[in-house]
């Protein structure tokens, strides 16, 4: 009986590292979804060309940074942690200038901007990216679309600034779905 029980845990452990579900850093596709809800017609263009599919879903949590030039905020760069989880757990990677995506193992994905909806005026907009270059082995080798959806805060102020050249890093959360060509 003990032998049994210890056989069976030894099999759970194993599933867990070999699946990458022990460290959480791992993202996944969720199961039987082809992608987030989309608000219809309004963000219809952000849907991913067809021959594309889902490859993982990760969160980010971080902020837009932007500079005042004197007569607007003008947007420099985001910086944000991603994460396998909505709880914040189990980092995966970070996001910047560019915009890139980079993995924890190295990998790396730029993005530019197609399209891009407002579903929530008082944050920033969602958008649909194509990859324009990937680097390095794993998780982003092979994006060809991102999208950016599900976004709080992240605007640029609605204040003047107090002199040129300050900066402000405005809090931002997102989710970021990537795809592959199947």
């Amino acid at each position: 009986m003990q032998n049994t029980k210890i056989k069976a845990v030894i099999a759970l452990i194993a599933l867990f590292v070999v699946t990458g579900l022990a460290s959480g850093a791992v993202p996944t596709a969720p199961p039987d979804k082809e992608g987030p809800d989309l608000p219809s017609p309004l963000c219809d263009r952000l849907r991913v060309p067809e021959g594309n599919t889902l490859a993982f879903h990760v969160y980010a949590d971080g902020a837009q940074i932007y500079k005042w030039d004197g007569a607007t905020w003008v947007f420099v760069e985001p910086a944000a942690t991603l994460f396998a989880n909505p709880g914040n757990d189990g980092k995966v990677g970070v996001h910047y200038r560019g915009p890139t995506w980079a993995s924890n193992s190295g990998s790396t994905v730029v993005g530019a901007r197609l399209f891009g909806c407002t579903p929530d005026p008082t944050a920033i907009p969602w958008l649909l990216l194509e990859a324009v270059s990937t680097g390095g082995p794993g998780i982003f080798s092979s994006v060809t679309y991102i999208q950016r959806v599900n976004t709080t805060g992240g605007t640029a102020p609605a204040v003047p600034g107090s002199a040129i050249g300050e900066t402000i890093e405005v809090p931002y959360t997102a989710e970021y779905y990537f795809y592959r060509e199947q």
